[in-house]
């Protein structure tokens, strides 16, 4: 479609200027040819390589990056250059002889470096097999910038260049990476020499090598073979991950319009963990931790079971989003990570229409995105980065969930047609190279001839959440006429700031027409809709903003809340509970929508009022107020349970069973005799019968045992944990261990912190859960044993693991611990986290003071 030429010139697209800390572009990379040795034993490798480098200007100096690797030997086009290392910005600089010509050189290193014991550069994962040996496999994980703790290289995503990867692999044992083996090479001392094909030109994050006693699985779809890469014995519970990977290749060659580029696609299951990610999009050999990858028939709940679909969805995505278009510096990682938590419901709901992933992401991906964003603690989509712990901190609920919502929200408004069109032309004019956002407002507005940017931007370069409110709806000659404003919704004075957007939004009348406008919150804007009745806001919830109806638009709602669709149901509990919390209105409005969700409701429904009377008894916790709210709670969703029953039928909906799943969990949690005395019942079996709870309850059997456990019952929780070969039902355990409520178990969870029985990773999710349950003791003992978290928490973690870890506290005395932690033992550059928490903390405190007397009101039945 022909563009106007003013909207070109609106979306002129700049190089962004080079942010501090960023490597010079005089010199950039080629091609690495990289030999590296692990020798998984010692936990140490040895590296050599050669990159061909294209220099670009006369140069004395080489400027590129290395963390925790020690150089043993460089050269420049064959002669011995000087090195000069700095730790603290993970920075090598090769000092010449003489300045290097324009033109192609030779850059060669050799170095020695560590294997971690957590997922940052080239990482080992110790497991148990089945007959009790253990066993090691090793993995990378280089994303953001671990890469340099691999080999010495150019480790930010504007340098794309190619990459052929050498390796050996001890006897037994197999080697895979990014592309096949070009050649296998059995060596004298019975290892194996693995020369990898090479890669096309990607960013140094995407690299990735694995090494261990795995077996592989493969099946062919089209040009491209798919495969899963497991630990021996376990590779057949990746088939439905496979067979889920083969719809969406094909589904993603159409979308994108750019057929998957490479040779094959590895899929592999690590039997860890992380504090950080649990999957990783390396191209061509996607890392997943196994519970993100495998199912297993005989432990994995049906929530598992679409989880691994949503994951795998969401790594495929990247393929494209990500690997084969990539963000040119961090400010835009939304454009990877936005668009593939977008792309996993989308592609979802299209496989899988009946599990309603479009109708769940309103009611939990939305509202989370909305949780943080209405607060102190939010901030732009596209942020500014500098820093390495900058970097980290961009991988959060914004960049992620609000990301999702906008691409939802700009799809919805622009049409899914249009929008496709959209994204394929940003495909074929950048597959293999850099952008920034503003380049794909560009193409979405030449497939749309709509300014996309105008609205686009408004939702990215500021952070909050826009409140579109009506007012005066009246019927005149058959139509509807409404006038809508347009405020700012906070839960704090500092969310609350004068903002404003361009939000557009469709309106509906019940039976009638449907009508789409932009408030701009510059003035009250006028909408018609066709036909009289109940009107809907923000119909379809397509648009990234709060709803808020005058009283009788609102009364209208409750009256006819049944003849909503799903997804307008949903977004009203979360807008109705969320300008409660604000205090934009009574959490009776609240209160008189939920009461209208029947016990033969839709799972998603009751899935959310779970969720949020959740969230409403953790704000008076260890309160008179929260036993009120645990005795209200069972009271109501007893008979929900009761009606789909305790156990699994067949046949039922895949919905049926989640919420069972929720159920189960959440009346657990409540400390329902009934749940409890099932739960007990069943864990009672597992030392004779590891797999004796029915997988579709396992999960929540487990919490709602390990919630309400004894001292006795502890120590079987920990008996079946040491008993475990099952590496990831081992690791289910240890976390479980930590979820006491009594604080007495809790603190023994503490010393096994201190022991050498666990891995760190393993050490890292019991203190979170620890947390969970007793924020202030978890936090008071990680900070008095700091060297040792740090010890066991990866290093892209660490400024975010502590003070997290306070974040559930109601003492008024943490938010001034967190700030002391952080003043004492973090740079300016990495308090991030901690001020967040600190102004979550604050926000919870400040909601609960609002919503109390709502709910005295509730609790007394008035």
């Amino acid at each position: 479609m022909k563009l106007a030429v003013a909207l070109l010139l609106s979306l002129t697209v700049s190089a962004p200027a080079m942010a501090a800390g960023q490597l010079s572009k005089n010199v950039v990379p080629l091609l690495y040819d990289i030999d590296v040795r692990p020798d998984a034993k010692a936990m140490t490798f040895s590296g050599s390589e050669s990159v061909t480098v294209d220099v670009k200007e006369a140069t004395r100096t080489l400027t590129l990056n290395a963390a925790e690797i020690q150089v043993t030997r460089a050269t420049f086009d064959g002669k011995p250059v000087t090195v000069a290392a700095d730790p603290q910005a993970q920075t090598l600089t090769i000092t010449l002889p003489q300045a290097a010509s324009v033109g192609q050189h030779r850059l060669t290193f050799a170095w020695t470096g560590k294997i971690n014991s957590s997922a940052a550069g080239l990482f080992a994962i110790d497991y148990s097999n089945p007959d009790g040996s253990q066993s090691r496999m090793l993995a990378t994980q280089f994303e953001a910038p671990d890469a340099r703790r691999f080999a010495p290289m150019w480790d930010e995503p504007a340098f794309k260049a190619k990459f052929r990867l050498t390796t050996s692999a001890p006897a037994g044992q197999t080697a895979f990476s990014n592309m096949p083996a070009a050649s296998v090479t059995k060596q004298a001392d019975g290892s194996q020499l693995y020369r990898f094909g090479e890669t096309p030109v990607m960013s140094s994050y995407l690299l990735f090598l694995g090494l261990g006693d795995v077996e592989r699985k493969t099946v062919q779809s089209g040009n491209t073979q798919i495969g899963v890469i497991t630990r021996r014995g376990v590779v057949d519970q990746g088939d439905y991950a496979l067979a889920s990977a083969t719809r969406l290749l094909t589904y993603y060659n159409d979308y994108f319009g750019q057929l998957y580029p490479l040779p094959k696609m590895d899929m592999i299951a690590g039997p860890g963990s992380s504090q950080f990610f649990g999957a990783m999009e390396n191209w061509g050999a996607i890392f997943y931790f196994e519970p993100e990858l495998l199912f297993d028939p005989a432990r994995t709940t049906e929530s598992g079971r679409q989880r691994i679909h949503t994951v795998v969805a969401h790594e495929m995505a990247h393929q494209w989003f990500g690997d084969l278009v990539t963000m040119a510096w961090w400010d835009d990682l939304w454009l990877n990570e936005g668009f593939a938590s977008w792309m996993e419901g989308k592609a979802t709901n299209d496989l899988n229409p009946s599990w309603k992933a479009a109708d769940a992401a309103i009611a939990f991906d939305r509202e989370s995105a909305m949780a943080i964003d209405a607060t102190q603690a939010t901030h732009p989509i596209i942020r500014h980065v500098e820093t390495v712990d900058q970097i980290s901190d961009a991988f959060d609920g914004i960049t992620y969930a609000k990301g999702q919502a906008v691409i939802g929200m700009l799809e919805s408004w622009l049409g899914e047609g249009p929008f496709r069109d959209g994204i394929r032309r940003y495909m074929a004019k950048y597959k293999y190279g850099n952008t920034v956002t503003d380049q794909l407002w560009a193409e979405l507005s030449a497939a749309t001839g709509k300014n996309v940017a105008e609205v686009a931007r408004d939702f990215t370069l500021q952070g909050g959440v826009p409140l579109v409110t009506m007012t005066g709806a009246r019927c005149t000659g058959g139509d509807t006429v409404v006038t809508l404003a347009q405020t700012r919704f906070g839960l704090d004075e500092a969310s609350r700031k004068p903002q404003t957007w361009h939000v557009p939004i469709k309106l509906a009348t019940l039976g009638g027409g449907a009508s789409d406008a932009i408030v701009t919150g510059a003035a009250p804007t006028s909408v018609t809709v066709k036909g009289c009745g109940t009107l809907v806001l923000n119909q379809g919830k397509g648009s990234y903003t709060r709803v808020q109806y005058d009283d009788a638009g609102h009364a209208a709602i409750v009256r006819d809340y049944t003849r909503l669709a799903l997804g307008d149901r949903l977004g009203t509990l979360g807008d109705d509970y969320a300008l409660a919390a604000g205090g934009y209105q009574d959490l009776s409005r609240y209160f008189a929508v939920q009461d209208r969700v029947g016990v033969t409701a839709d799972p998603l429904e009751w899935s959310m009022v779970a969720a949020k009377l959740g969230a409403l008894t953790g704000l008076y916790q260890d309160t008179p107020l929260e036993a009120k709210l645990r005795t209200r709670q069972a009271a109501l969703f007893a008979p929900v349970l009761a009606r789909i029953g305790f156990e699994a039928k067949p046949g039922e909906s895949a919905l049926v069973t989640n919420l069972r799943e929720t159920l189960i969990g959440r009346l657990g949690y409540l400390g329902d005799a009934q749940v409890a005395a099932r739960a007990r019942a069943y864990v009672g079996q597992l030392a004779a019968n590891p797999t004796a709870i029915p997988p579709a309850i396992r999960n929540p059997i487990l919490s709602t045992y390990a919630t309400n456990a004894t001292p006795a019952e502890w120590d079987q929780l920990f008996a079946l944990m040491q008993a475990e070969r099952s590496p990831v039902a081992k690791n289910r355990f240890v976390s479980l261990l930590g979820a006491a409520r009594d604080e007495a178990l809790a603190k023994r969870a503490l010393e096994l912190l201190k022991g050498k029985d666990l891995t760190d990773p393993q050490k890292a999710s019991l203190l979170r859960a620890i947390a969970g349950a007793h924020p202030d003791l978890a936090f008071d003992w990680a900070v008095a044993n700091r060297d040792l978290v740090n010890g066991f928490v990866e290093q892209s973690s660490q400024a975010r693991y502590i003070p997290s870890l306070g974040g559930g506290s109601n003492d008024p005395a943490m938010p001034g611990k967190i700030r002391a932690y952080a003043s004492q033992f973090l740079p300016e550059s990495a308090r991030n986290v901690a001020d967040q928490t600190v102004s979550l903390i604050a926000v919870r405190k400040a909601v609960a003071d609002r919503l109390r007397p709502a709910t005295e009101r509730w609790l007394a039945g008035r």
